[in-house]
């Protein structure tokens, strides 16, 4: 047996106990054949030698944004008043919409408004996106086509919905240039696969086609998508399946093969922190307001226990601690009526969790699918709108270990910085970028840090049994990296040398 590709000279933490180092990485047809003494003596059409580097499996962001990410808006971030967003949207090229990304009204002079961009903007409608995802601000030309809508022009949550429709959809094109884009930013930093976080409708869609988009890009990173709940439709299934509402030829979780396939059904219960629209039981410090759940009740329930009927696996977006009872309650239900131990339901965010609710995410075998960047980015903020008390349970960790649950990493990019190793440095440090500690008894390892980034988030997208470890059989997808963030002072420093997806080099950075 020749080998495709042998790596010599690595120190590799291959995250499989049953072999936790090797030095020697052989790769046929795309997978791992063997470690150090398994392929020492076989030969090789190619060998590299890494020169000590330190080689992880590669990274999975199992809840991101590639779309979304890639798209080419005018940006706004950071710009803190309004004459200085005016002055950068002043003069938009083109005739149709005036589109733009980062706004984030919490650090303004004071709120940007209709009125305000209605000075630069004439007739073309205007829709300026807060960071968040959950909020927009928008002009008088589109307030006039939201008749039933009465706002100064910020819109959150289906107001907002509403608005964006009006853009969308996107082309193919537009959709496909802007997923290469993404797909250059991540191999970068080491990831190797992304959970796409909604396609189809929904607060982050770009089309109806979208899948096709996928399609045809042909991305060199491997892409799991999940489906908006909301093109769940009635079928006439025969009585005996149990299936009242599917999509179209019964497609759920697990169609596809190893580059593109389809992952979880996306649901939203809440909104977000940064938005102050994530549903809390106990008001936002120093507010009465205590954010809100995304629909009624009733119809969030019926889309959770229809499509566990359907057979998906079920992507929660539930950040407040009341949209995480409300998730609880629910999955429990469909469980109750249809067992599926293995159903492998995922909460998106798990963003604040109280103590008592960790027990029942155990019991329900729940993966909390976490961004560990928020705290980091977002952490003193969110600290002082949760107060003393709550802060300390927000995307937690060590709570999520010591009781079995298995926690998987993600970035929700564009929404804070997509780099893994960002995400791993504050899981073990718990510091914002401000210096302040954020449930610092929530920190974890480095080995545990980095499982999340590997096989919690494989396990998360039902992909452990090929990815998420360096193990013979598995697929070849690696990172190489330039420190041990085990002993490393600074991981979100460490620079990555390459990233392989299938056993081929799709990044290297150039000496």
């Amino acid at each position: 047996m020749e080998l495709d590709l042998k790596l010599t000279g690595c120190r590799t933490i291959t995250m499989d106990p049953a072999r936790p180092a090797a030095h020697t990485i052989g790769i046929w047809q795309g997978r791992i054949a063997g470690l150090d003494e398994q392929v020492a003596d076989l030969p090789a059409a190619e060998t590299v030698d890494l020169g000590g580097a330190v080689v992880l499996p590669g990274f999975i962001d199992a809840h991101t944004h590639l779309a979304w990410n890639g798209r080419r808006t005018i940006d706004i971030t950071g710009l803190a008043t309004a004459a200085a967003v005016l002055d950068r949207l002043a003069g938009a090229p083109g005739t149709g919409w005036i589109e733009a990304s980062g706004y984030d009204r919490r650090i303004m002079d004071s709120p940007l408004t209709a009125a305000d961009l209605d000075r630069i903007s004439g007739d073309r409608p205007v829709y300026v996106a807060d960071l968040s995802g959950h909020a927009c601000v928008v002009n008088s030309a589109v307030l006039r086509r939201l008749p039933e809508i009465t706002s100064d022009g910020w819109l959150t949550e289906n107001e907002q919905l509403a608005a964006r429709t009006l853009r969308l959809p996107y082309s193919l094109d537009e959709i496909t240039a802007e997923l290469h884009e993404s797909a250059r930013q991540v191999l970068a930093e080491g990831v190797t696969m992304c959970a796409e976080a909604g396609i189809g409708a929904g607060l982050i869609a770009s089309s109806p086609l979208e899948a096709a988009a996928y399609q045809r890009a042909r991305l060199p990173i491997r892409v799991q998508l999940m489906v908006s709940a909301h093109v769940l439709h009635d079928v006439a299934a025969d009585p005996a399946d149990r299936i009242p509402r599917a999509i179209d030829l019964g497609l759920h979780t697990g169609f596809g093969d190893d580059m593109l396939s389809l992952g979880a059904m996306k649901l939203w219960t809440d909104g977000g922190m940064i938005a102050r629209t994530a549903a809390l039981t106990e008001p936002y410090a120093g507010t009465d307001n205590a954010g809100q759940l995304a629909e009624s009740e009733e119809l969030m329930r019926a889309a959770i226990v229809d499509g566990h009927h359907a057979g998906w696996q079920l992507a929660i977006h539930a950040i407040g601690d009341r949209a995480i009872d409300f998730t609880l309650d629910a999955v429990a239900e469909a469980q109750r009526q249809r067992p599926r131990p293995d159903a492998r339901h995922r909460v998106e965010h798990c963003g604040l969790v109280r103590p008592d609710q960790l027990e029942r995410i155990a019991a329900l075998g729940l993966v909390p699918v976490v961004q560990p960047t928020f705290l980091h980015a977002y952490g003193d903020d969110y600290s002082e709108i949760m107060g003393e008390e709550r802060a300390p349970w927000l995307y937690r960790g060590r709570s999520f270990l010591d009781r079995g649950i298995t926690v998987a990493g993600s970035s929700d990019r564009p929404v804070a910085d997509g780099a893994p190793l960002r995400a791993i440095e504050f899981m073990v440090r718990r510091r914002s970028s401000g210096g302040r500690a954020v449930g610092p008894d929530e920190a974890i390892t480095v080995e545990e840090a980095i499982r999340a980034y590997t096989l919690g988030s494989a396990y998360a997208c039902r992909k452990e049994h090929v990815l998420g470890s360096l193990t013979p059989g598995k697929l070849a997808d690696l990172v190489v990296l330039g420190d041990d963030p085990r002993t490393s002072d600074a991981i979100a420093d460490i620079p990555v040398l390459a990233t392989m997806v299938g056993g081929a080099f799709s990044f290297q950075r150039s000496s």
